[in-house]
């Protein structure tokens, strides 16, 4: 289940963000916690399983109905088992009326999750 970030679940979602290639510094990673918790434009979700955060997703939403994945990471522990696909289609549901498009970070997973489809 996809949720929104809340304060409290700081830590974890640094860590998730930690996994981005462009996150692996502490400063950069501190700024870019303080954009998902200060900026309007730009919203942080977690994927939620029985009690446990595994997932971030992150998103910049843009002026021309568009919303940005500027953020895509899983806990190594839960990887390839469609986690990182299925917070993007619950996006998609989230933005039903917007286009959901990649920056060059998550380019080439977001179209793994295109050629998957959005059956899942």
């Amino acid at each position: 289940m996809l949720i929104r970030f809340k304060k409290s679940f700081e830590k974890i979602a640094m860590g998730l963000l930690s996994f981005m290639p462009a996150e692996k510094e502490l400063k950069t990673l501190q700024q870019t916690i303080k954009a998902y918790e200060t900026e309007k434009d730009w919203q942080l979700f977690l994927w939620k399983e029985e009690e446990d955060i595994i997932g971030a997703l992150g998103v910049l939403l843009k002026e021309n109905e568009e919303v940005e994945i500027q953020h895509v990471s899983v806990n190594p522990s839960y990887r390839q088992q469609g986690i990182g696909k299925k917070m993007v289609f619950a996006l998609k549901d989230i933005y039903s009326n917007k286009t959901i498009i990649p920056n060059e970070h998550t380019e080439s997973f977001f179209e793994k999750c295109r050629e998957t489809g959005s059956s899942q």
